[in-house]
């Protein structure tokens, strides 16, 4: 089979809706370099850079409260920094480039996706979002 390994995708396959972030940018760690005390940072097995952990909500409305929130991997050499909040907004938007995802079977047997990122920024556009109709949101 030609596909293997990470699946590019575009952000607005992964998240049609937006996504706002609503956690802190953390390292992931290495668990099996990592021992009593002494925290080791993953890294991409590909890319041998360091892995960081961001949550983000789905702004998707019809997702139930327990899938909204996921977290998203970023690659990169050093922790990535947020978009800075906007006025009048309780959670950052954003949008991330370089996303591919990873299936897997997670513990209760079910397909679940890894998602995996090359860079966070601020989203590009203001415009409105259309609705599954076509039709600008207002």
């Amino acid at each position: 089979m030609a596909l293997q390994g990470p699946i590019p995708v575009s952000f607005d396959m992964v998240f049609p809706h937006g996504c706002y972030v609503v956690g802190e940018v953390e390292p992931v760690k290495d668990f099996d370099a990592s021992t009593n005390g002494r925290f080791v940072q993953a890294r991409d097995k590909q890319t041998r850079e360091p892995v960081w952990q961001v949550a983000v909500m789905d702004a998707d409305p019809t997702l139930k409260p327990a899938q909204k929130t996921v977290a998203v991997k970023i690659l990169a050499s050093a922790q990535p920094v947020p978009p800075a909040p906007m006025a009048g907004l309780p959670f950052t938007p954003v949008e991330f480039d370089g996303v591919s995802v990873t299936p897997y079977v997670n513990g209760n047997g079910r397909l679940a996706y890894s998602i995996r990122v090359r860079e966070m920024r601020a989203p590009r556009s203001t415009s409105p979002k259309t609705n599954p109709a076509g039709k600008e949101n207002i």
